[in-house]
């Protein structure tokens, strides 16, 4: 897109310097190669760089080229997490000084369901079960969605149709490398019938979908933030995730944290709370305890510092 390169290139750094501004905020991998006042950029993650399937044809690699070289010219890099941190110190080979690390948070409406009305209403919006296991999140392979089905394979065994899977979001139009089609994988592992795609939700009814699922399950193998964990947790619905990249630095001791090419064992704690109420109840204070630790009042505070400090 030359006119998004030429915007971030040559049109903002103009405007920057006509307006007179203090500091300039590019908040995502797109700052100027030549800025012209101190600029702050955010680098949510390194997709492109660490993925070898994300690199996608020559005019991306290009466009991931130039914002790299560019990086080095912001006074300050802000990351997600640690982990994005580490990798945007080995990728782009910039002095540790030059990145800090700011935390994202929920939205404040992810909040536990207010009444079973509440809970009611959206199964019935989506023709959901009462009981069911949650994922809500995107499709691209790093997501890791085909190791969640290949690990229902043993749920399924285990519990029979009383918890099925929710697959929630936009499926893949058309299958590829990168977008591997979920109901083909559960075709041929044989637990279609344990499959629901209740299509794309909307955003205002996402904290009562996480709220109405007995537990929800984020495989992926690569996050800068990760933040459908978080989102879990504000609604005080128990996590299953993994140990991957950022994950463990979001879900601390308040979720089940696996490999996430370990199918088997994935399996464990789903079967585990979806037939312990117990273990359902700890985790989900466990999640609520945790979520707490993440706030947008942290995250404007920690922001306005990295300008303060820009600045002096």
């Amino acid at each position: 897109n030359l006119a998004k390169v030429w915007f971030e290139q040559i049109t903002f750094p103009r405007v920057c310097q006509k307006l007179g501004v203090d500091v300039a905020h590019v908040p995502y991998f797109g700052s100027p190669l030549a800025p012209s006042v101190p600029t702050v950029v955010t680098i949510h993650d390194l997709i492109p760089m660490v993925l070898p399937q994300y690199r996608g044809n020559v005019l991306v690699r290009l466009y991931t080229s130039l914002v790299a070289a560019a990086a080095p010219q912001a006074k300050l890099i802000l990351a997600d997490s640690e982990a994005s941190k580490r990798d945007i110190l080995a990728k782009l080979g910039l002095p540790e000084a030059q990145v800090r690390v700011v935390y994202l948070a929920p939205a404040p409406h992810f909040q536990p369901a207010e009444s079973w009305s509440q809970i009611a209403a959206i199964q019935e919006k989506y023709n959901l079960p009462d009981d069911f296991v949650l994922y809500l999140g995107g499709y691209d392979v790093r997501k890791n969605v085909s190791a969640l089905l290949h690990a229902y394979t043993w749920v399924s065994t285990a519990l029979g149709d009383q918890f099925p899977l929710v697959l929630a979001g936009r499926l893949p139009e058309k299958e590829s490398p990168l977008f591997p089609d979920p109901l083909r994988i559960a075709r041929e592992l044989d637990i279609e019938e344990f499959i629901i795609t209740p299509g794309w939700i909307a955003e205002e009814d996402r904290p009562l979908l996480y709220a109405a699922a007995t537990v929800f399950v984020y495989p992926s193998r690569y996050e800068g933030f990760g933040l459908p964990v978080l989102e879990a947790m504000a609604c005080a619905t128990p996590v299953v995730t993994t140990n991957a990249s950022s994950i463990p630095e979001l879900a601390g001791p308040a979720a089940f944290q696996l490999d996430p090419h370990d199918t088997k064992h994935m399996a464990a704690p789903i079967i585990r709370l979806c037939t312990e109420e117990a273990s359902v109840e700890e985790m989900a204070q466990r999640g609520l305890d945790q979520v707490a630790n993440f706030t947008w009042q942290k995250t404007a505070q920690q922001t306005l510092l990295a300008y303060h400090d820009v600045l002096s």
